[in-house]
């Protein structure tokens, strides 16, 4: 059995991250980059696959866990018959290696402490070759040299590096696992443990304290913006969806992809998230990312980047991976980048058209690209798509899709109109008139009083959710209210949102998947656009409720077996809470701002 999602805790340094287990034991690790190849990955299989574990020899009676306060420093403590220990488990923020950090102190009596190191390159199936060198262990295969320096005697056993040893009161034993390309070797000083927790609880508490979230979700909106921050790729500023791959929509099933990338899709969102927060600078750093990423020409425009921009993520199968708990096959890379989906436009309009809104400058020289994308969409825009949910299925005309186009032609119209950009603005304030016209004759049901999930069809889909966040129709208007209504009716499961109703004749794919938080995060939006706040209130409180006890949640979740499914954790999730709450105790929240409407408690006045 493997362990439940929600058991993880994670730690990184803003360019790779690790998951914790409850028990001890660093179960996912990529080095030196969130892309690239685990050498731990029990996550997907088992030990043999590469893990680190560190905990008492004797079972714990008791044992609890926490972040230091406003950091990402996960502090363990464990009660035993013999005594009590206390783990902490950070990256130290990189200016240098990535480092991974475990410091080990005896709280009381003796604790009898075992560690095993399983290295295993190349995603769980290259052995490397172990050995000692300069008083550290060292293990090489290919491009990767990884190093253990550590006070403690290590012993190899069977492929796998073992260490007794005892921890009395007061003591403090570190351990500190290095990356090294294996053509230099060990460069520089090697790490001093202590002062790097110290430099590190101070990185976070400084960052966290530049929070402007305040109010009674003040706390959670920290967290999250810790997590967020954390899945951001330092160098390059671009937000990884997830630090995981293939970690199951569905237990045993085959919705298992590789989310250690950006999709263009979370830009706005991510956006008004981080400026709504105070974090400027990090905002105008995805910005910049963005636009890095999508230069060249209009008509390459792709769904998903690498985190430096690549654009070629060439989707492989692992067989040697059993998947977690059994669900294959395990993914790398992501053929989404090939897709056609005609939100992108959308999305990244309205995210420029956000930042030169929200003080992160004119940037005229950036409208000359933006205008050839939208020249491009002009020709696209009539064509089916894959859509915001990349099925796999055949193409549809989906009315999110075309939706997200008008939001490309408004935001573009919205440039011109207030910004002094040029372009042919009386074409483009066509093609918008003639999407929403077409939108709502063709994507909209006037039997049942609801907009559909594409042109002709009878099903509802979670992405409608965005047409009033969009300011597409305003909250008040009576075919959202249909619509809203619809999707409670067919897409609530114990009162949260799943996507879609899956069907192999729309996505391609067997078998079903779990809510989705994200969109259960939309309909709270909903409802403050709608003014029913104490239901929104009660809403976002429940989904609160579903993060473990670190505060991280996933990107989906099982309400039957009650827990976390797909990648975690995942940014998209995080970000759609931040917005959540700045939309439920702000005056005038994103969904607001974004939409360009007041709340339905003003607009009936």
């Amino acid at each position: 059995m493997s362990v439940p999602i929600e058991d993880y805790a994670l730690i990184g340094d803003c360019q790779c991250a690790a998951l914790v287990s409850k028990t001890g034991s660093i179960d996912w690790l990529c080095l030196p980059r969130f892309d690239s190849d685990a050498c731990f990955a029990a996550l997907l299989g088992g030990a043999e696959q590469g893990h680190w574990s560190l905990r008492p020899v004797a079972s714990p009676q008791t044992s609890t866990r926490r972040y230091l306060p406003d950091t990402l420093i996960l502090e363990t403590y464990q009660q035993t018959s013999e005594g009590a220990v206390r783990v902490f488990d950070f990256m130290p923020l990189r200016d240098r290696r990535p480092d991974l950090v475990r410091i080990v102190v005896g709280e009381q009596g003796e604790v009898q402490m075992r560690l095993e190191l399983v290295l295993r390159f190349g995603f769980g199936r290259v052995v490397p070759w172990v050995h000692r060198a300069d008083g550290a262990l060292q293990a090489v295969a290919g491009p990767d040299l990884v190093q253990l320096v550590t006070p403690v005697a290590l012993r190899g056993e069977n492929l796998r590096t073992i260490a007794e040893f005892t921890v009395r009161r007061g003591d403090r034993v570190p351990f500190v696992l290095s990356w090294f390309p294996s053509e230099s070797g060990p460069q520089g000083p090697r790490l001093d443990a202590e002062r790097a927790l110290l430099d590190t609880r101070d990185f976070w508490a400084d960052w966290a304290s530049r929070s402007t979230v305040g109010g009674a979700y003040a706390e959670s909106v920290r967290r999250s913006l810790i997590t967020l921050k954390a899945l951001t790729f330092a160098p390059t500023g671009g937000v990884v969806a997830a630090p995981t791959t293939s970690l199951p929509e569905d237990l045993k099933g085959a919705r298992n992809w590789d989310y250690r990338f950006c999709w263009i899709r979370d830009s706005t969102f991510t956006l008004y998230a981080l400026l709504s927060s105070g974090y400027r600078a990090e905002a105008d750093a995805w910005r910049r990312w963005l636009l890095r990423a999508v230069a060249g020409s209009p008509e390459q425009l792709q769904t998903l980047y690498g985190i430096a921009g690549e654009r070629r993520l060439t989707e492989l199968e692992l067989p040697w991976l059993p998947g977690y708990e059994g669900s294959k096959p395990v993914r790398i890379g992501n053929a989404a980048t090939t897709q056609l989906q005609l939100d992108v436009w959308g999305e990244l309009m309205d995210a420029l058209h956000l930042a030169r809104k929200d003080a992160l400058g004119q940037h005229v020289e950036d409208w000359p690209m933006q205008r050839s994308l939208v020249e491009r969409l002009e020709e696209i825009w009539q064509e089916p798509d894959e859509g915001i949910w990349e099925i796999r299925g055949p193409r549809r005309h989906f009315t999110h899709s075309k939706v997200m186009a008008w939001v490309a032609f408004d935001r573009a119209v919205k440039g011109i109109e207030e910004h002094g950009f040029d372009g042919p603005v009386a074409r483009w304030r066509k093609c918008r008139d003639d999407i929403h016209r077409l939108v709502c004759e063709r994507g909209y049901d006037a039997r049942r009083g609801t907009f559909t999930q594409s042109f002709g069809d009878k099903e509802v889909d979670a992405s409608l959710l965005m047409l009033p966040l969009l300011g597409f129709l305003p909250a008040a208007d009576a075919r959202i209210a249909g619509t809203v209504r619809a999707i409670e009716q067919d897409l609530l499961h114990q009162g949260l949102v799943r996507r879609y109703r899956p069907r192999r004749s729309l996505d391609g794919l067997a078998g079903a998947e779990g809510v989705f938080l994200p969109c259960s995060f939309w309909l709270v939006d909903n409802y403050v656009l709608q003014g029913q706040h104490e239901k929104a209130r009660r809403l976002l409180d429940r989904l609160l409720s579903l993060r473990n006890d670190l505060g991280l949640l996933a990107e989906e979740y099982d309400p039957v077996q009650r827990r976390l499914l797909g990648n975690y954790p995942q940014a998209f999730s995080h970000v759609s809470l931040v917005n959540s709450v700045l939309n439920l105790e702000s005056a005038r929240g994103p969904a607001q701002h974004r939409s360009r409407q007041e709340p339905q408690e003003a607009v009936s006045k």
